[in-house]
């Protein structure tokens, strides 16, 4: 399997800046929820403690994505783990960017009045020029942390 340093730094960086996100709101932090929009930006005004966990949980969530990305850099002597966390980073990559795109596609059909949410402007503009693209941009940096395919031998 090849790495990309490359990628595999930014994938870091980046899962490091989208964990803080999470922990700062958790801890009562409102810097850019009102960009959020919708009810989560009503529940982070007045926090329940049920949405609080789940904030601290989703920062943690996040964090795995970073072992993850650490795991790639060692040299694994079993190839199979190499196929795994290779196949995992392409999934998880996936995952990201089409969770970003598909959010950004149901955004912008609200706005033809093909789908109806309850989002103010100013979070849909944020959620299309900033959120949306973060996800994806994440999803880019996991999907090309690794590149080519593995070799799995099943011989000792």
């Amino acid at each position: 399997m090849k790495k990309n340093y490359w990628m595999i730094t930014f994938g870091m960086v980046w899962t490091v800046v989208f964990a803080a996100m999470s922990f700062y709101w958790a801890m009562g932090g409102l810097i850019g929820a009102r960009s959020l929009g919708g009810s989560i930006y009503e529940m982070a005004l007045n926090p329940p403690r049920s949405f609080v966990i789940i904030l601290w949980l989703t920062g943690i969530i996040k964090l795995f994505g970073l072992l993850l990305l650490s795991l790639l850099l060692l040299q694994w002597r079993k190839p199979i783990i190499s196929s795994v966390l290779f196949y995992v980073t392409k999934i998880v990559g996936i995952i990201l960017f089409f969770y970003g795109f598909l959010n950004f596609t149901t955004i912008t059909l609200s706005q033809f009045h093909i789908l109806d949410f309850d989002l103010e402007l100013y979070a849909v503009l944020w959620r299309l020029l900033f959120w949306e693209p973060f996800w994806m941009i994440g999803g880019i940096f996991y999907f090309f942390s690794v590149k080519n395919s593995v070799e799995i031998r099943l011989s000792a």
